[in-house]
Order: structure tokens, then C-alpha cells, then sequence
């Protein structure tokens, strides 16, 4: 089997793409997807990741998640529910509950709790080996799909984390060939997208099933990032992943029981892709003059899927140590690194010692975190996409800490709650951030890293400079900070909001891979722990 599988311009990239995610997860050894150990292990992290990140939210009881979660429980299955042939059960389980559920109520409840921190892991869409740069970043939202697919299904843990591969390894190279945003068009499609083919090919559909529904959801269902504008952001933000993937799995419902959706849907001039970027050139061109002859029925992409080895998409993902906007993490990094070298910054306990931060970055991160409205957030929404909030809070943090590193100032939901949004200390370290575009010099330098830098000028007229940070802690090319242990001090932090065994919990989702179908069936059979303590 070829490592890789290549889907041309010229050809039916959305019936390919159907193809390639039924035969990842087929157990005939010939098509069956064969990543890396390593590989493995890294989506297990990211699913850990968002696990935790879900039911921290469901805990302190965010809005979102809570009544997606409660409308989920109104749906519960019954014997008239959808059930293709050759399913275990009907439905699939919400976090803390094992009642089955109608699956897409299921998903879009996950999803939305995984999401609802804007903490789990982030692609940006940058691949230079393969001349795949478009740079469209996006999430790792999307793993209760395949959990919700393997229950039904009556697949393994081993299954459901190979789905997580397939799935982040769609996403992940369409992000790599089409910028969504762009087009102002939110980059949850990608996921979407992904999500019909993994469910559909979890499930049993045909590769013309697939093919269909995908049809559907980038027809009928294109997000608009007017949801991410405004002075001040809503639930909406935090859910979009979740509502398209919804839409995303009743398509697949549909298209199995026979409702057929548009065709070849990537080549559809009236779709998308084509509509804003235009046919593209021939890849198998026989001589140079073809090579430069744009194909009248193409997609704008070629689209190249791993099919083994570690070459796969999610090891290019980047985790976030902390609740913060990963526009931020080069300058969290640079402020850091700054206050450990002059750790005098912090005397004085009200930030005196500071007298100016001067924060360099690049394009988008100037124009999403640097949005002069963000500068006075007022929901949690908006101040975990503020450059000034989010360092301003770390800065108080290590100010009333007196201690300095990923772990010590890990920043924690309870940093983004009604009294820490409004502290009179990080309100008066925002007032002394000067946050500025690096220009293009600085841009050049993204996706491919996260180039920021961070000057804090002291009470007596010094500059420190932190210098160029371009792999803070949690990028993949990171090769400074110690992964496993910071990972390991967030699980820790977050599943103690939802549990009052904050081990046990963690160690339930680190064993997903090696569960059963039963042990699968009841991943999310446990009670949770709420808190009353959280003011959204």
C-alpha cells in the first residue's frame, strides 16, 4: 500500500475522499489505515486534550455546552430511531451521561464542550514539503464524531483513535490547499467535510453515500465568520464547529437512507471553492505548455492523503498549555522567558516595576487578538481573543504568584470569569500594552511559526527584549519545553473541575485506544462534578 493517496484537480476529489476514509478504517489490511506508533500517541493527547476541555466547561457550567447538552438528553433513542444495518446501537453518549442519544445531538454536544474554551488543539495549515501553504487553521473539535461513530458502530477504542487520524488527516490537508477565511467563511467546513466522510465511512455508508453528504453539508450549510465579528463575541463562536458538524452527521443520515445531495461537489463551479478560486491547473500535465492550462471542470487543489507511516496531518497540530487564543502563545512565550531572565519585573506586588510591554506580532494575529475593540473586553469570548487580556493576566498572575513558567501561571478558566475580566491589576497592565503589526517582515514568518516579540521597558527606562519567538511552548516544532509534563499539570488542573478524581478521569480518556467496544460503549457513563463558583 502507498504511503500516500493523491486526489488530482480533474478528478471527484469529494467521492475520493469517501474512498480513502472507508478504506483507513476497513479492517482488510490492504486499505486499512497504518500510522505510526507516534502518531497514535499524538492524537490520543489531543483527544485527552479536548476531553478535558469539554468536561471542565460542562462542570462550571458555560452556556453552550450546557444547553446543548440538556437538548441532547430530550433526544434520547428509541426503537424507531435511525439505525443502519449492521449498527450495534442507535445512538452514542453525551460527556457524563450513558444514555444513547440521537448521534448528531450526541456530536454537536461534545463538540461544542470541547470547543467551549478555545483550548484544544489548533492546525495551521502551513506544509511546505508538499507546497500546501494556505495557512486556513482550525481545531481539533471534531474527535466526538468518531467517538460517537464507533459506539454506534460497535467498534473499538483502536478504531475510534484510527477514526481521529482519518479525520484530522482530512481537515488538516484541506486546510493546507484552501484558506477559508480568505473568503470571510468560517474554518469549521474543513471539519465538516471530514466529520460526513469519517461518521459515514464508521457507519457503513457507501462511498456514493459519502460522497453525497458531503455534497450536502458544503452546499446547504457554509458559515459565514460574521459569527467571530463584533465588538464583543457570543456562544455562537465557541459552537460553530459544533452546529456544522451536527449538520454535517444528518447529512450522512440522509444520504443513507437515500436522499442524494450534489455531486462531485469540489468541481461544482457553483460551490465554494470553485466560485472563489477558480479551476485549477492540471497536475498531470504531459509537457510544460499543459502545465500552466487551467481545466475548465477542476478544483482549485490537488489533495494528498497519508495513508501510513508519520506523516500524517495531526503531527503538525499544536497543543495550547493553557486557555488563551494561540495567536497569543508566541508572546506568552516571549513574556515568560522575559520574566525568568529579570525576575525584578515583578517586585513591588502592583506591577510598578513595569512601566511599558510593547508586543510585535504578525497578520492575522494583529488583526483577531489585536482588534482595538478587544482592548476593553467585556464576555469571556472576547477576552480570550485579546492580545492585551490575555498577557495582561499573565503578567498579574506571575506578579501575584511570584513565580514564573507554563505550569506555575498556566492560565485556567477561572481566569476569564467575571472577576477576572474586570481585575483592577490586569486592567491597569492592559493599560501599559502597546500592541503593534510587525509588518512584513514578521508575516513572512507565518504559519510557519508564531513570530512575536515582546520589549517590557522597567520603572527606571530599561528595555528588556525578548527577541524573536517563533515555536512558543505547544507548537509542533517546539523543541524546548517539556510536552508531556505541562500536558500532563493541564489534565490535572482541568479535570479536577470536573471530578473530584481528577486522575482517574484523565486515565479514562489516555486508555481510549485500548478500550473494548463495550468499554467504548460507556467512555462517558460517570458523574460530574459541578461547580458553583464560575461567573460566565
Amino acid at each position: 500500500m502507498a504511503e500516500t493517496l493523491t486526489l488530482t484537480s480533474d478528478s471527484n476529489q469529494a467521492l475520493g475522499i469517501a474512498r480513502y476514509a472507508i478504506g483507513f478504517l476497513s479492517p482488510d489490511p490492504g486499505t486499512r489505515g497504518a500510522p505510526d506508533r507516534a502518531v497514535l500517541d499524538r492524537v490520543g493527547l489531543f483527544m485527552t486534550d479536548a476531553a478535558l476541555c469539554g468536561l471542565s466547561a460542562l462542570a462550571l457550567r458555560t452556556v453552550a455546552p450546557t444547553v446543548l447538552r440538556d437538548e441532547a438528553l430530550a433526544y434520547p433513542v428509541t426503537d424507531a430511531a435511525w439505525k443502519p444495518e449492521g449498527a450495534a446501537q442507535r445512538g452514542a453518549t453525551v460527556f457524563g451521561s450513558d444514555v444513547l442519544v440521537h448521534p448528531e445531538k450526541a456530536i454537536v454536544a461534545n463538540s461544542s464542550a470541547v470547543r467551549e474554551w478555545d483550548s484544544n488543539g489548533t492546525n495551521f495549515g502551513y506544509n511546505p514539503a508538499r507546497n500546501a501553504t494556505a495557512g486556513e487553521f482550525g481545531h481539533n473539535d471534531f474527535y466526538p464524531v468518531c467517538v460517537a461513530g464507533a459506539q454506534m458502530a460497535g467498534r473499538s477504542g483502536e478504531d475510534a483513535l484510527l477514526a481521529m487520524v482519518c479525520l484530522d488527516e482530512i481537515r488538516g490537508r484541506l486546510a493546507e490547499v484552501f484558506s477559508l477565511k480568505t473568503y470571510k467563511i468560517d474554518h469549521v467546513v474543513h471539519g465538516a467535510i471530514a466529520s460526513a466522510a469519517v461518521f459515514g465511512a464508521l457507519l457503513g455508508a457507501s462511498e456514493e453515500q459519502i460522497e453525497s453528504a458531503i455534497g450536502m453539508t458544503v452546499a446547504h450549510y457554509i458559515p459565514f465568520r460574521a459569527i467571530r465579528a463584533g465588538k464583543q463575541l457570543s456562544d455562537s463562536k465557541g459552537a460553530s464547529a459544533a452546529i456544522s458538524t451536527e449538520a454535517a452527521v444528518l447529512s450522512v443520515k440522509r444520504s443513507m437512507r437515500g436522499f442524494r445531495g450534489p455531486r462531485d461537489i469540489f468541481r461544482n463551479p457553483e460551490a465554494v471553492f470553485r466560485i472563489f478560486e477558480g479551476p485549477g491547473q492540471m497536475f498531470k500535465a504531459v509537457d510544460a505548455e499543459d502545465a500552466n492550462t487551467k481545466r475548465s471542470d477542476a478544483s482549485p487543489f490537488e489533495l494528498v492523503l497519508s495513508r501510513a507511516g508519520s506523516d500524517f496531518a495531526v503531527m503538525g497540530m499544536h497543543f495550547k498549555l493553557g486557555l488563551y487564543e494561540h495567536q497569543s502563545a508566541g508572546a506568552l512565550q516571549a513574556v515568560i522567558d522575559l520574566l525568568t531572565k529579570n525576575p525584578a519585573l515583578l517586585d513591588g506586588g502592583d506591577g510598578g516595576r513595569i512601566d511599558k510591554v510593547r508586543i510585535v506580532a504578525y497578520e492575522p494575529a494583529f488583526g483577531i487578538i489585536g482588534d482595538p475593540a478587544k482592548r476593553d473586553p467585556r464576555t469571556r469570548q472576547s477576552a480570550d481573543h485579546s492580545m492585551c487580556y490575555i498577557v495582561a493576566t499573565l503578567v498579574r498572575k506571575a506578579i501575584e504568584a511570584k513565580k514564573v513558567g507554563w505550569k506555575e501561571l498556566m492560565l485556567s478558566p477561572y481566569d476569564y470569569d467575571e472577576r477576572s475580566v474586570f481585575h483592577t491589576l490586569t486592567r491597569s497592565i492592559m493599560d501599559k500594552i502597546e500592541f503593534v503589526h510587525g509588518g512584513p517582515d514578521y508575516d513572512a514568518r507565518y504559519p510557519d511559526g508564531i513570530p512575536t516579540s515582546v520589549v517590557i521597558t522597567d520603572a527606571d527606562g530599561t528595555d528588556h527584549d525578548s527577541g524573536l519567538v517563533m515555536y512558543p511552548g505547544g507548537h509542533a516544532r517546539n523543541t524546548t519545553a517539556d510536552l508531556e509534563d505541562i500536558l500532563r499539570h493541564k489534565f490535572d488542573l482541568l479535570g479536577s473541575l470536573a471530578s473530584d478524581d481528577a486522575g482517574a478521569i484523565v486515565e479514562r480518556f489516555r486508555s481510549v485506544g485500548s478500550m473494548s467496544a463495550s468499554q467504548l460503549a460507556s467512555v462517558h457513563g460517570f458523574g460530574l462534578v459541578y461547580r458553583d463558583d464560575f461567573k460566565d
